[in-house]
């Protein structure tokens, strides 16, 4: 995991990561990053086939950010996620769910 790059999902307009909470129900509003995962992806095309299945309309507002995997968890931290979302597959979504130690 430490020598391989991922990709994740940033907003341009705050910075923010595109990040999961699987445990909340749709219409509950209040998402703190602390409930939720950031989504990685293994590729970059990955990345880009997501944002143009599930947010097409918005894709500009985003960027695919490279990041080495030995950087992970300093992200997982100074966000305050619970863990990390492995997209598996970017058209289904299948992701497998990983909460930090």
């Amino acid at each position: 995991m430490f020598s391989q790059s991922y990709y994740l999902i940033r907003s341009r307009i705050d910075g923010s990561y595109l990040a999961a909470y699987p445990n909340q129900a749709d219409d509950d509003q209040a998402r703190a990053p602390a409930d939720g995962y950031v989504l990685v992806f293994s590729e970059h095309a990955d990345g880009l086939m997501y944002l143009n299945k599930f947010a097409a309309e918005v894709r500009d507002r985003f960027t695919i950010e490279s990041l080495p995997g030995g950087q992970i968890a300093s992200v997982l931290n100074r966000w305050g996620y619970k863990g990390l979302g492995m997209v598996n597959d970017p058209l289904l979504p299948s992701v497998d769910f990983l909460s930090k130690a």
